[in-house]
């Protein structure tokens, strides 16, 4: 796990080159503070800088830019490649292995690319990672990202040539000048995150998850993809019986775990008490001759409080539990650092506990596995259960129609709000959690606007205010994600599960998970994104996934043979903060001083008086506005410490 920087003229370096390239990789010294490395190819006019965080091979072998033994190609690379030691193996089979100088993973990849070319090796990979890879010989800059997106990579035009980074702050020291893109800024106010096929800096392109970019003199870039994550789901289930699923999930699930938790440093595991992250520190529980360490972050607040759910798990495992109590005062300090923990703006508020799980974790280790992605690969979300029987309804009703549906359910929800009595009656009537109603209004966009299966996918998304009403000059949409297809042929319940894992993952919680960790130099592990678990898992029919009722039925059912399942069988709850209380109380004064920056406002064109309307109406419990107050105000905290340009 590191960070990346460097550029690409093709024409001979000026003398600064090289003190430009430190700066880049300068920037980013959080996601590497081992160790820091630069290559100049002075005469082609490539430059690559890397930062290090060390974790496998701690030796000086280990040293990026790393040479392959034949002299073509300098890498630098960000991430672990798991399955490099059965690489190393099968070179070695094949009379392709190098005289090894150490055994880091990247040594492996490189080795890999010699023998069977970028594509290939990265096909037969499976990790996280960035990487830029000169070739001297072709004299082309290969960029390229993991399947999933769970390492970032940006890239920029500057002149004739190329800028690229780990993120956008080694670009701007690299001398991007810092303009907003309109529609990137619209997409994150609806959304609350910028989506993964957009940047929120103008003329900065972000590398595609399991894409390529090849760069080259006086050619356009070339952009391809070595995997699409989103076509296996279009692939014939192979294992419909369900016995036989779980055991190879268990058996599958078993083996990427041992890969993961190879590591020269402190290992351990997050655990929320959930299925995923117990799940998680079962099988690395019981694959481990001694304790594992696991964490886990609770509140203050009983009524977002998972710690003693994660420490009745802990105990039961014998893993070797660390629980932090997240007290108010310590997310109100958090806040103000928000915006350098996160490169582009970011209002997912479950940011806050993230950021303070992973500092806390790292006094301990330095590697941390997690249970990102259970949701995404396996159906955990509830529109992947109940979503397909609303589609289906909202398909079916009159568009004329729609808006009275509409009207009728943002009408429960304030009903719900001025009496909590009458709330509570209805969700325990529908058995439902209090939280629904505050959900309403999203399902009163749903019946509102949406025309088509996307449109109904992104009202599950949005959480921020509408850009419409706060924009001075709003930008009506955004670019559509190349990588959203037609539901046709596919269960509703896959497509919005494949639409999650290039949409909302890539954008939202791998960003949440990576800014943070990286903050700290801690580096996090899924292994529900590992390649061989998202292979497995689309060869196993969507009925064994989820049913209407119930999601992630596999995860549950290997679960089971772990941990009883009265310690796990509650309401999924998430890592949620008492944001609306927050707001109206102790962050009362910064969200005002935040939204009184007339010249923020005026710079990212925001409209003052709408504004200043949401916050009214959520201080006066009119409403509960506290996401979409959080979105702005995360984007003006980033604004305040970003040095923009202007438009």
């Amino acid at each position: 796990m590191c960070g990346l920087a460097g550029f690409a003229t093709f024409a001979c370096l000026p003398d600064e080159a090289e003190q430009r390239l430190c700066s880049m990789t300068r920037a980013i010294a959080h996601r590497g503070p081992d160790a820091e490395g630069h290559w100049l190819d002075t005469v082609h006019g490539v430059g690559l800088g890397h930062r290090r965080l060390s974790i496998l091979d701690l030796s000086p072998a280990g040293t990026q830019p790393m040479h392959s033994e034949c002299g073509r190609y300098v890498i630098v690379f960000n991430g672990e490649i798991y399955t490099h030691l059965t690489l190393r193996r099968e070179l070695e089979m094949i009379g392709a292995a190098p005289q090894w100088r150490g055994h880091s993973d990247t040594e492996t990849l490189l080795a890999a690319i010699v023998h069977w070319g970028l594509t290939d090796a990265l096909r037969r990979a499976s990790g996280m990672f960035a990487l830029a890879l000169w070739d001297r010989q072709k004299q082309v800059l290969a960029l390229a990202r993991d399947r999933v997106g769970e390492k970032p990579l940006y890239l920029a035009q500057q002149g004739e040539g190329w800028a690229f980074g780990s993120e956008l702050r080694a670009l701007i020291a690299g001398g991007l000048a810092p303009q907003i893109d309109r529609a990137a800024l619209a997409a994150y106010l609806r959304l609350g995150h910028v989506p993964d096929h957009l940047c929120i800096l103008q003329g900065v392109d972000k590398v595609m998850p399991g894409g390529i970019v090849r760069l080259r003199a006086g050619i356009a870039p070339e952009y391809l993809r070595y995997d699409a994550v989103e076509d296996q789901f279009s692939q014939p289930p192979v294992i419909a019986d369900a016995d036989r699923a779980i055991a190879a999930l268990e058996l599958r699930l078993a083996e990427v775990v041992e890969t993961q938790m190879l590591s020269d440093v402190a290992l351990g595991c997050f655990l929320s008490g959930g299925i995923d992250s117990s799940l998680v520190a079962s099988i690395m529980q019981a694959g481990s001759d001694r304790q594992i360490h696991s964490f886990s972050i609770g509140f203050e607040d009983s009524r977002f409080n998972e710690a003693p759910h994660a420490a009745a798990v802990a105990r039961h495992l014998g893993t070797a539990h660390t629980e932090f109590i997240l007290r108010e005062e310590d997310a109100l300090a958090l806040v103000p650092d928000l915006a350098q923990i996160y490169d582009e703006p970011f209002a997912d508020s479950s940011q806050i506990p993230t950021a303070l799980l992973c500092r806390a974790a790292r006094a301990h280790v330095s590697v941390a596995l997690t249970g990102d992605g259970g949701d995404e690969v396996f159906g955990g979300y509830n529109r992947h259960i109940r979503g397909p029987a609303l589609w289906s309804r909202i398909a079916r009703l009159p568009k004329r129609l729609r808006p009275l549906a509409a009207g009728a359910t943002q009408g429960l929800a304030g009903l719900g709000l001025r009496h909590e009595r009458v709330a509570r009656g209805i969700t325990r009537a529908f058995g439902l959690p209090l939280t629904t109603l505050d959900n309403l209004p999203r399902l009163a966009r749903a019946l509102h606007g949406a025309k088509d299966a996307e449109a109904f996918y992104q009202t599950f998304l949005a959480t921020g205010p509408d850009p419409a009403q706060i924009l001075t000059d709003p930008v009506q949409s955004w670019p559509a994600d190349p990588r959203a297809r037609d539901p046709q042929g596919l269960e509703m319940a896959e497509w919005l599960m494949a639409r999650d894992l290039t949409a909302y993952l890539p954008g939202d919680i791998l960003v949440k998970v990576d800014r943070a960790a990286m903050s700290v130099a801690l580096e996090t592990r899924a292994p529900f994104l590992d390649a061989r678990i998202l292979q497995l898992a689309r060869q196993i029919p969507i009925a064994l996934h989820v049913d209407g009722r119930r999601g992630k039925i596999l995860l549950r059912a290997v679960l089971e043979r772990h941990v009883p399942n009265a310690l796990i069988d509650r309401p999924k709850q998430g890592f949620a903060i008492p944001l609306d209380d927050w707001l109206r109380g102790a962050l009362r004064g910064w969200g005002e001083d935040l939204l009184g920056q007339e010249d923020l406002c005026l710079l990212l064109g925001l409209n003052s008086r709408a504004l200043h309307a949401i916050w009214a109406n959520h201080q006066a419990a009119r409403a509960n506005l506290g996401r979409e107050l959080w979105t702005v105000l995360m984007l003006l905290l980033w604004a305040r410490n970003m040095e923009l340009t202007g438009q």
